[in-house]
């Protein structure tokens, strides 16, 4: 391994880490044997086979984590990855919160990299799901054209909150059933909340 393949820009991100560094510094060597090019992208350190990304290393307040920009394609044999949140489609992580939990699993680690690898140079995608179930009423919409601090609250909540919604306004088979759910939800979307909050 020639120092030549790491990238300045990792190692500045490493030496301001003020946590995560030591184990930052494992995943990378792990990472790095893997005959990735290291990049730096979206202020991470982010490993790429001909341009496409294949993983990248985060931390969190109570983890870090090696993304795999698709994830969702790899077999998963240990059942370690995670779907950051629901919205998430192509990409999981492995989280980890000490170097040596990194250490133990490097050969997990490095396999799934491999298979990682596999999927892009095998040119597969991951299905995106269209969001056409979410189609907004028209209810919803009428109520957004005479209240458009609604429809500001509303495009302010998560994806998550405003499918919630969607879907809750658009079950009854009356309009003035979603009228009435409408009408019933205004001030919680007026507030920043969600359906359940």
């Amino acid at each position: 391994m020639t120092n030549s393949s790491m990238n300045p820009k990792v190692d500045e991100f490493l030496n301001k880490a003020k946590k995560w560094q030591e184990e930052y510094s494992v995943l990378r060597n792990i990472v790095l044997n893997c005959e990735l090019t290291e990049e730096f992208k979206w202020m991470h350190p982010c490993y790429t086979l001909g341009n496409k990304n294949v993983v990248l290393i985060h931390g969190f307040k109570d983890y870090c984590a090696l993304l795999f920009h698709k994830g969702a394609l790899l077999k998963d044999t240990h059942g370690i990855l995670i779907q950051q949140t629901e919205n998430v489609q192509a990409a999981r992580q492995i989280r980890f919160t000490s170097a040596q939990e990194i250490v133990g699993m490097e050969t997990i680690i490095k396999d799934y990299i491999h298979e990682a690898i596999e999927v892009e140079k095998a040119g597969i995608e991951v299905p995106m799901k269209e969001h056409k179930e979410y189609i907004i009423p028209e209810e919803l919409h009428i109520k957004f054209n005479e209240m458009p601090a609604l429809k500001t609250a509303f495009e302010g909540l998560t994806p998550g909150r405003q499918r919630a919604y969607i879907l809750h306004f658009s079950q009854p088979k009356q309009s003035k059933t979603r009228v009435s759910r409408i009408e019933k939800y205004t001030q919680h979307i007026l507030d920043s909340k969600g359906l359940n909050d």
